[in-house]
Formats: C-alpha cells, structure tokens, sequence
C-alpha cells in the first residue's frame, strides 16, 4: 500500500524525466496530485495531462517536455510564515530564482512567491527546478 501517493507521482516523473520517456501513467491520482501537476504545468515544466476515470480509480496521463532538473515532496511538512520562505528556498533550491517551492495555504496550493505577494503562510509540500 502507498503511504504518500504525492511522493510516489513527483519519483515517477522524475525518473521517467531523466530515462527521457515522453508520456507516463500516474496512478492513483488525487485533487493534491492535479494540482500539483497544474502548478507545475503553469510554470512550464511539464506537458499536458489528463484524468482517465476507470473502476479501479483515476489515474493520470502525463506529457514530459523534459525541463524539469530534480522535483520531490518535502516531509515533514514544515510550517512556515509569509516572510520566512527565504530559508527553506535556500535549503531546498538551488539558486535564488531558478525552481519555486509548493506551499499549501488557507487560500489553497500555491507557489512560494504567490505566497509571499498575498502575505500568506502554510506548510510546504514539494519543490521543483
């Protein structure tokens, strides 16, 4: 059984990204997971994907454009404040601007500098470059 399926989506498209696949299957999929994905879409780092319904659950299709250098979830989940973003970008990223941290907040999953402009804290998810 799968303790952290967000975890085991960012590994799969990770190794899948560095073997140079072009298309994976997610599966199971969750609202978290999508919009993850969505975030990570947006910022350009990843293709197109889609829901496939099916009895067994839904799972995920997945277009790679590989862009993506290193991508995982953070665990724990630190809490962090609106101004304190700066540390764990520095610990989790490797220069000041380049990836973007995944932040959970009262107004939903957002990136870090989302955060920052709305003065919004949360618990950190995952992180990307």
């Amino acid at each position: 059984m799968l303790n952290d399926p967000l975890a085991n989506a960012l590994s799969k498209l990770l190794n899948a990204e560095k073997v140079g696949k072009r298309e994976i299957r997610v599966s199971p999929s969750s609202k978290i997971i999508e919009k993850v994905l969505t975030i990570i879409k947006e910022k350009q780092f990843l293709g197109d994907f889609e829901v496939k319904k099916s009895r067994q659950g839904n799972s995920l299709i997945i277009n790679l454009i590989n862009k993506i250098n290193n991508c995982g979830v953070i665990k724990p989940r630190y809490p962090v404040q609106h101004d304190g973003f700066e540390k764990f970008e520095k610990r989790y990223l490797p220069a000041k601007g380049f990836g973007f941290l995944i932040v959970s907040t009262s107004k939903g999953i957002m990136t870090q500098e989302e955060a920052m402009t709305q003065k919004l804290g949360g618990k950190l998810i995952a992180f990307v470059y």
